[in-house]
């Protein structure tokens, strides 16, 4: 096996100001091996990576690849390597042509002038490898996220990628995306192309995985064969603990209607009503496309609708009207949470705060002191990783900006929740402190809608599930009679 071993990392320790993100890893990856990494946000995944990028330096500890000690390393070098990262944020230029970004900055030339035409039959060529049909001539801006992905795949391959690191390559992909991305996993293992795959969908572990490793706060706790391995130990594993059951919801006495969808008809959607009550939590489903997120948009009054009513405790919610549903008692976490859900130049203490202003300061003035009580009790409560609650939003993992966005709504006093994705990109413990969180809501009187592309947390934190196809609800069901099958089959009736 010596023969076969791509790279290694020998007694890897990383430290910053304060904090000592990594100690003593010891990691390797085979030619046509997938590794995955796992562990919560904050436990070195992605500091492990950046010290194989070269963008940042080991304080101590030795990589290795093809056998070779690496004295030195950087960006370029790494490149030069044959290593090529991908990252959840794909480096693309919009404006450019699939075949400019395959070759941007190793641009094929003809004497002095890039040979264009070389560049696009050999990104045709490239693209038809991995089985992606697209031409080369295409502007990336018309591109979906699952293409865009491939066109950073060929990026790789053109660049004769020994390595390729995968960061979350699909929390922003349907399920035909996800498929097709395996499948080019799998033909890249053939050509004995060696991965790193970070991710927290840990079911992908044991459907492309080979090797897993553990890693928490900057420890490796374990590295085993996938096949010595089930979900329970990985998950355990991963948080350092037993979690008896990662969806803690019970059933709890439904109380009045709180939210009420009746009618609602807008441009990706046709007549859509729902209706959640006091304690209780309604799961949506449905395809990607289906229409769910849109109809969420319009019932907070975010987008417009052209028919149909919102009522919110009762009262009717005229539409366009964010701050008047917040008023209400309504919130909405979004999908999108860099781009709508958090002001990323501000701090977490100020994203926290920023909707609950007027109620913590009724006189105006801003109380300092309390504002930063509360700030650091909804720290400790969602577990929020942050040396300090003056970080910029924008420096945080994904994971935990999602936690701050709940902590800010959760300090907002409000009775009717939305939750779009509440649980996409984060990890297995952060998922087991908002399935709490949620169902804590619920037991004190809340009502929540949940939209969720994940079947298992439909099924395991769902009273009741609105099933939604080409923009209208085709089923509702009880989710004590539901089963994946069922709300599959529902999801395509209408495509």
């Amino acid at each position: 096996m010596a023969e076969n071993k791509l790279l290694e990392f020998r007694h890897i320790s990383k430290s910053f100001p304060g904090v000592k993100a990594l100690e003593d890893i010891n990691v390797d990856l085979y030619k046509g091996e997938v590794h995955i990494l796992v562990g919560e946000n904050g436990a070195g995944k992605s500091t492990l990576m950046k010290v194989l990028s070269g963008a940042y330096e080991a304080t101590t500890g030795e990589l290795y690849v093809e056998g070779k000690k690496i004295e030195k390393n950087s960006p370029r070098i790494s490149e030069e390597l044959g290593i090529s990262m991908i990252y959840q944020e794909l480096n693309l230029v919009p404006e450019l042509s699939i075949a400019s970004n395959i070759y941007l900055g190793h641009e094929l030339r003809k004497g002095p002038f890039v040979d264009t035409a070389a560049q696009e039959k050999r990104a045709n060529e490239i693209l038809s490898e991995i089985g992606v049909q697209i031409d080369s001539r295409t502007l990336v801006k018309h591109l979906s996220i699952g293409a865009q992905q491939m066109v950073e795949i060929a990026k790789a391959l053109s660049r004769n990628a020994k390595v390729i690191v995968f960061d979350e390559p699909t929390s922003s992909l349907t399920d035909s995306e996800i498929e097709e991305l395996f499948n080019i996993i799998r033909l890249l293992k053939k050509r004995s192309v060696g991965m790193f795959y970070i991710s927290h969908r840990l079911e992908e572990l044991f459907v492309i995985g080979d090797r897993v490793t553990v890693l928490r706060d900057g420890r490796q706790i374990k590295t085993d064969v996938i096949s010595n391995m089930t979900m329970d130990s990985v998950i355990e594993s991963i948080a350092g603990r037993k979690i008896e059951n990662l969806f803690p919801h019970t059933r709890k006495q439904a109380g009045e209607p709180m939210l009420e969808i009746c009618g609602l008809t807008g441009e990706k959607f046709s007549n859509v009503s729902m209706m959640v009550r006091a304690g209780e939590i309604v799961g949506v489903s449905g395809l990607v496309g289906a229409g769910r997120s849109e109809v969420a948009r319009a019932a907070f009054g975010v987008d417009p609708y052209t028919a149909g009513e919102v009522r919110v405790c009762g009262q009717r919610l005229p539409g366009n009207s964010p701050a008047r549903a917040n008023r209400l008692g309504m919130c909405l976490l979004p999908e999108d949470r860099k781009v709508e859900g958090l002001a990323l130049a501000l701090s977490i203490r100020e994203n926290i705060v920023i909707s609950s202003l007027k109620a913590m300061n009724p006189s105006g003035i801003v109380g300092q002191k309390k504002e930063r009580e509360v700030v650091q009790q909804s720290i400790r409560d969602l577990g929020i990783a942050t040396s300090s609650m003056e970080k910029l939003a924008k420096f945080l993992s994904g994971g935990t900006q999602q936690k701050v966005v709940v902590a800010k709504w959760l300090l907002s006093q409000s009775k009717v929740f939305i939750f779009d994705e509440p649980t996409r990109g984060i990890d297995v413990g952060a998922k087991s402190s908002i399935y709490q969180l949620m169902d804590d809501l619920v037991g004190q009187g809340a009502a929540i809608l949940m939209i969720s592309s994940d079947l298992t947390e439909i099924l395991g934190m769902s009273d009741r599930i609105y099933v939604m196809s080409g923009g209208s609800v085709v089923g509702e069901v009880d989710s004590a009679d539901a089963n994946q099958n069922d709300i599959l089959q529902m999801a395509f009736s209408n495509v």
